[in-house]
């Protein structure tokens, strides 16, 4: 997480992003019917998961942070215990083991090198039967600027860099998790789609939001015609293609460009014995060769 990004007075004005899946990540909290007396929120950012919560779901809250402007713009709650957490780094987490009841982060595990450190130092954390819920940025997200990008690159350069973070795919969720020692798997997916004026708009708000790119390898320069060609590409394939706003309306094609940002919900729980098990192999009384013949009289199904 970018200190300087958070020091900007008018940071609020790129956190709608942030807030939104935050909303819809406390709604799969509040779907487990279930009271957690402590709870970490990973890479808090801002808190936005603490401003969802009420005391009928959670006791106290450990807003955990690399970034001491992140935790500084958390604010207190009279209903909830509020505790900030500064540490080294969010790869490296870990708390006393068997002490937390339910582990949260919104949008920031795609910053973490060593996912499979990360989630092995949480499920020792989690007691058991504790959940692990987590929000990350899919594969396309952000696919228009990817391919505006290369396109213009390729056409002017005769190659392309790399502006944009690698992403995760559900099978890479999944194995991370399992590999863990995680159980009881859900993983679901979400596209939110925002339109700015031009591609310019749309990378100052990734800016805003210290979602830019930050890799290694990644070209920190873009030459001044590319980036030209970028913009015009993105508007000629996924935009208004330049038309009026009078045509636009018209053809019920909004003004603007489009941004796909694909989310990845999951959930992960600590195995504890008063969870159900998968039933034996063979053990099934009914076959699935026998689902076209439901309502016809003919299925036989054993009785145990």
């Amino acid at each position: 997480m970018s200190d300087l990004a958070l020091s900007n007075p008018e940071s609020h004005l790129y956190d709608y992003l942030k807030e939104e899946v935050s909303i819809r990540l406390t709604d799969r909290i509040f779907d487990i019917k279930r009271h957690f007396p402590t709870i970490v929120d990973l890479g808090c950012y801002k808190g936005q998961i603490a401003d969802n919560l009420t005391d009928e779901t959670v006791d106290r809250i450990i807003c955990c942070s690399s970034s001491p402007n992140s935790l500084d713009k958390i604010e207190e709650r009279r209903d909830l215990k509020i505790e900030k957490l500064l540490i080294d780094d969010e790869e490296n987490f870990k708390l006393e083991a068997n002490s937390v009841d339910l582990v949260i982060s919104n949008l920031y595990l795609h910053w973490v090198n060593d996912l499979p450190k990360l989630f092995g130092n949480i499920i020792s954390t989690l007691k058991e039967d504790g959940v692990f819920i987590g929000s990350m940025f899919g594969g396309q997200t952000l696919f228009e600027l990817r391919c505006s990008l290369q396109m213009a690159e390729m056409e002017r350069e005769g190659g392309f860099g790399l502006h944009v973070s690698p992403f995760i795919t559900p099978q890479d969720i999944g194995g991370l998790l399992n590999r863990a020692g995680f159980t009881l798997l859900t993983i679901d997916a979400d596209e939110i789609v925002v339109r700015y004026p031009s591609m310019f708009e749309l990378m100052y708000d990734l800016k805003g939001m210290a979602e830019n790119n930050a890799l290694i390898r990644g070209r920190t320069h873009m030459n001044r015609d590319s980036l030209l060609a970028a913009a015009a590409i993105y508007n000629s394939i996924y935009g208004s293609d330049g038309s009026p706003k009078s045509e636009a309306v018209a053809t019920n094609k909004p003004d603007g460009i489009p941004a796909t940002f694909q989310i990845f919900y999951f959930i992960g729980w600590k195995p504890h014995p008063s969870q159900p098990k998968p039933l034996k192999p063979g053990s099934a009384n009914f076959s699935l060769k026998d689902l076209a013949h439901l309502g016809k009289g003919n299925v036989n199904i054993k009785n145990e």
